[in-house]
C-alpha cells in the first residue's frame, strides 16, 4: 500500500471519527490498567458497568488488595474469565504496592511483566494514561488493518509492527481509537457495512466483493 493511500485512509478516519477516544471509563492510570485487564474477551460497555461499582470503593492498588479473590470475583463475574482476571488484578495490585508505591509505571516493558498484562494492555495504558505513542492491536484493529490492506500480519504483533512502520508516529494514539471505532461501527466482523464506508475505494477487502 502506497504512502498516499495511507494518507487518504488517515484523512478518511479523521473525517468519520474526529472525536474518537478510549471508551473505557477511567479517572487514573490505575483505573485504566484494571479496566483494560477486564476488557479481554469482554465489551467496553460491560466493563464500564462493572468498574462503575468496583471503583466506588477500590480505585487504587492499595484499596484493591483489601479484597480477596472471592470478593473481587463477585464484582467482576459478568466480565468473563473472571477467576483468572481477579487473580491477576490482585497479583498486579500487590506488585504495584510493594515495588512501585502504588503508582502505575510509564514503562511499557515493565507493565508487560505484570500478571495478566500483555503487549496490548501495556500499549493501551501508556498511550492513553501517559501520552506515549503506541498502537494497541485488539480484535478490531487486527480485522480492519487486514481488510483495508494496511497490514497482512497473521498475529497481533505482526500487525502492530506493520502499522508502526506505515503510519507516522504522531498519529498512533488517535488512529488506534479511530480504527477501533470504525471496527465497532462500520467494519464489523460479520456483514461489514461496506456500502456506507468512505474508505471502500482504498479497501482491499471491498475489492474482492
Amino acid at each position: 500500500m502506497t504512502s498516499q493511500k495511507i494518507k487518504n485512509i488517515l484523512e478518511g478516519l479523521e473525517n468519520m471519527y474526529p472525536d474518537a477516544n478510549c471508551e473505557l471509563v477511567h479517572n487514573s492510570p490505575y483505573e485504566l490498567l484494571i479496566a483494560t485487564m477486564l476488557s479481554a474477551q469482554c465489551t467496553d460497555v460491560r466493563v464500564n458497568i462493572v468498574t462503575k461499582e468496583l471503583f466506588k470503593e477500590y480505585n487504587t492498588a492499595e484499596k484493591m488488595i483489601k479484597l480477596d479473590n472471592k470478593q473481587l470475583e463477585e464484582y467482576i463475574k459478568t466480565c468473563g474469565l473472571y477467576k483468572s482476571k481477579a487473580k491477576n488484578i490482585l497479583l498486579t495490585s500487590n506488585i504495584l504496592v510493594d515495588e512501585f508505591n502504588g503508582v502505575v509505571p510509564k514503562d511499557k516493558s515493565i507493565l508487560e511483566t505484570f500478571p495478566g498484562v500483555g503487549r496490548k494492555t501495556a500499549n493501551v495504558v501508556v498511550s492513553n494514561a501517559f501520552g506515549v505513542p503506541a498502537l494497541a492491536v485488539d480484535t478490531h484493529v487486527f480485522r480492519v488493518a487486514n481488510r483495508l490492506g494496511i497490514s497482512k500480519g497473521k498475529t497481533p504483533n505482526e500487525v502492530e509492527e506493520e502499522l508502526m512502520k506505515k503510519i507516522p508516529k504522531k498519529y498512533w494514539i488517535k488512529v488506534h481509537h479511530q480504527i477501533i471505532w470504525h471496527g465497532r461501527r462500520c467494519c464489523i466482523a460479520r456483514n461489514p457495512k461496506c456500502d456506507d464506508c468512505n474508505l471502500k475505494s482504498y479497501c482491499s477487502y471491498y475489492k474482492t466483493l
